[in-house]
């Protein structure tokens, strides 16, 4: 146990190191541009998958890997995440003991509004995720919180989601608030620093290594990450969150986890998701 603790101990002053080694690599508030960040990764992928259409990158591997392609297409025929998709309408559409529900917490009555998530709260000074708020309109209404990582809070995103197919992510960074642009650098940081046992960012293995074979798995690239999520995983046997996914590349890394919906995970999918403008929400998805 001992062993265990002091290797822990050094592991997390390896990262703190490579944290600051990021924080010194000229991604600094002055010189960030997330618009610059979005259009150099679309090109870089152009350049590197030229046969792939832009749009076609809300579908992760399956825009990049052929054969990989082929085996998603059949099993889109009868899609594992249908029935979860109907329960999370149906969750949805519960009242809660007070008689209210969901739709009375969110825009548009929580329809078609995925594209917009997750969001700067000005008032509040953070970055506001889709299952956040799903957790806080419960506790709004006296009911308790979700887990956040699968389960009924999965299902309600998944059907939140659904209904919000084909609309355009539309991830915004108020100008007149550096908070939130200080929010999208910690997100940019944490995706290409790299940690844990492995000593691998995120980058090394959807930027640089996408597509390319670890094992028995085609890494996604970074470009259309987020759009498709909820994400039913063959490996899950059930659907699970975008946090879900981030706490489990953190132990694919030998790195600790962060728990879900921590400042850290939450700015992650907003960097991610801003660079993803332009493409379209097309989850919950399926993968291996």
């Amino acid at each position: 146990m001992k062993i265990i603790k002091t290797m822990a101990f050094g592991m997390g002053l390896v990262l703190s190191a490579q944290v600051s080694q990021a924080a010194d690599s000229g991604f600094t508030l002055e010189t960030v541009n997330p618009e610059a960040d979005r259009v150099a990764l679309q090109n870089y992928f152009k350049k590197r998958f030229p046969d792939s259409e832009l749009s076609d990158y809300v579908n992760g591997i399956y825009a990049v890997d052929s054969s990989s392609r082929e085996q998603w297409e059949e099993i889109e025929e009868f899609p594992p995440y249908e029935f979860a998709v109907e329960e999370g309408e149906a969750l949805f559409n519960t009242s809660f003991a007070n008689g209210k529900g969901y739709a009375d917490c969110f825009e548009n009555g929580g329809v078609g509004i995925r594209h917009n998530f997750p969001y700067w709260s000005k008032d509040e000074g953070t970055v506001k995720t889709l299952e956040m708020e799903i957790n806080e309109c419960r506790e709004a209404n006296g009911e308790s919180p979700l887990k956040w990582s699968k389960g009924d809070i999965a299902k309600i995103s998944a059907y939140m989601a659904w209904t919000s197919r084909d609309q355009v992510v539309d991830v915004k960074i108020p100008e007149d608030d550096t908070r939130a642009m200080a929010a999208y650098l910690d997100g940019k940081k944490f995706f290409y620093a790299k940690r844990g046992q492995l000593n691998l960012s995120c980058a090394n293995c959807h930027v640089q290594g996408a597509n390319i074979r670890i094992r028995a798995d085609l890494p996604s690239p970074q470009l259309g990450h987020t759009t498709h999520f909820p994400v039913f995983r063959s490996k899950w046997g059930a659907l699970g969150t975008l946090h879900r996914r981030y706490s489990g590349c953190h132990k694919d890394s030998r790195s600790q986890p962060l728990k879900p919906q921590t400042e850290t995970f939450r700015n992650l999918e907003y960097f991610q998701s801003y660079m993803n403008n332009g493409l379209v929400i097309n989850g919950p998805g399926a993968r291996k």
